[in-house]
């Protein structure tokens, strides 16, 4: 018998763990998992170990999060888009993005209600739904653009649906919404009353002519969003789980009373850290964004020479691909056999679809990594055109 609850039936191993440890074994370059080859920035590691040494954070911090980095997030969100926030009742730090998540929806939607998402999705959302006993809904974003079929969304609410989750810049497609698809989605969400639940964790990972604009920020939004993001991304320090809830007082305490069952607390002195982080100049910013741009660039030349047809991304730092040009189909086998036949792991997209017809043949690499990195394993790579 199946000890584990129908509600989780059929998640098993996520797909990261799987490929990550296939990685190790076969010593393969891992272009699966999106974590960076290199640390964030020294200031950020500088203020993690002087807090340590100081004796701040090494105990439980503070339930919402320590005074200085909810008052830094209110500040980052303010200075980059404008939006006000009250870092005593509308600001929650968390143990990274993916628990504000489980504790956004274990708050706010109950057994039953639907919840629409766009597809493919990260895979802890298809979890943290069905851990919270709601029923999934999925709006399929398709290649080559990904762009995002309003009426397929609009189509996709019904008198159940309580909860938009949205995901902008978007893993793993890296499609970037703009103002006329959030000015439809916002208009939506007036009309039906919706809540709308928003990971923007990669908000600062955007390239060529695209900008990220938060939801929160168009009109009669911010009363009704949940604004997720964290600092793993932004900051390369993807270990280290201090992610961030931002929104209006009632929906933050929502979030809240279910994260203090989560984890509780989590990460002290990184706090401090992730709060001198915070507090960097905006070229930071302006250098993160133009680096991963010459690395996609790199990445994605170099999977096109190899054979793949390639779907450049507008933002986060993932490359989706289509493997069906090198006589391939199946995306799933594809990225089990891959280390084998030359030494590069990557992650089936299949997993983050619903409509498993559309995900089955697109494969997606991470371009976080060192320039070398990147062009080994673009070396590698190109082996399966070559057919060695």
């Amino acid at each position: 018998m199946d000890p584990l609850t129908s509600r989780l039936r059929g998640f098993g191993t996520t797909i990261f763990a799987e490929m990550s440890e296939l990685a190790v074994a076969t010593g393969s370059i891992n272009l699966g998992q999106g974590f960076p080859d290199t640390d964030g920035p020294t200031e950020m590691v500088e203020a993690a170990v002087a807090a340590i040494r100081d004796g701040r954070g090494n105990q439980y911090p503070p339930g919402p999060g320590i005074a200085p980095l909810r008052a830094a997030i209110a500040t980052h969100q303010f200075t980059h888009y404008g939006l006000a926030y009250d870092p005593d009742s509308e600001v929650l730090v968390t143990a990274g993005a993916t628990e504000a998540i489980a504790a956004a929806l274990l708050a706010l939607i109950e057994p039953g209600d639907e919840v629409v998402a766009l597809e493919p999705y990260y895979d802890s959302y298809a979890a943290c739904i069905a851990m919270a006993g709601g029923v999934r809904v999925p709006v399929t974003l398709r290649p080559p653009d990904f762009a995002l079929d309003l009426d397929a969304l609009r189509a996709a609410v019904t008198p159940r649906t309580t909860v938009l989750l949205l995901n902008s810049p978007h893993n793993p497609t890296g499609m970037v919404l703009s103002r006329d698809e959030l000015t439809a989605i916002a208009t939506l969400a007036r009309e039906r009353d919706l809540i709308v639940v928003t990971d923007e964790v990669y908000e600062h990972l955007v390239y060529d002519d695209r900008v990220h604009i938060p939801i929160a920020t168009l009109p009669g939004m911010r009363e009704r969003t949940v604004s997720i993001s964290s600092a793993g991304k932004t900051f390369s320090m993807t270990g280290w789980k201090i992610g961030w809830v931002t929104g209006p007082p009632a929906l933050v305490s929502a979030v809240r009373t279910a994260k203090q069952f989560l984890t509780y607390v989590s990460g002290g002195p990184f706090q401090y850290a992730v709060a001198a982080a915070l507090a960097l100049p905006g070229t930071y910013y302006e250098n993160l964004s133009s680096s991963l741009a010459r690395k996609r660039d790199i990445l994605c030349a170099g999977l096109t020479e190899a054979g793949f047809e390639v779907h450049k991304p507008r933002g986060t730092y993932f490359v989706t691909t289509d493997i069906r040009p090198l006589g391939e189909s199946d995306g799933l086998a594809f990225c089990r056999s891959l280390p084998a036949r030359c030494g590069v792991v990557a992650v089936p997209e299949v997993v983050f679809f619903d409509d498993r017809a559309v995900g089955a043949p697109l494969v997606r690499f991470a371009f976080c990594k060192r320039d070398e990195v990147l062009t080994e394993a673009v070396a590698r790579l190109r082996t399966l055109r070559d057919g060695a």
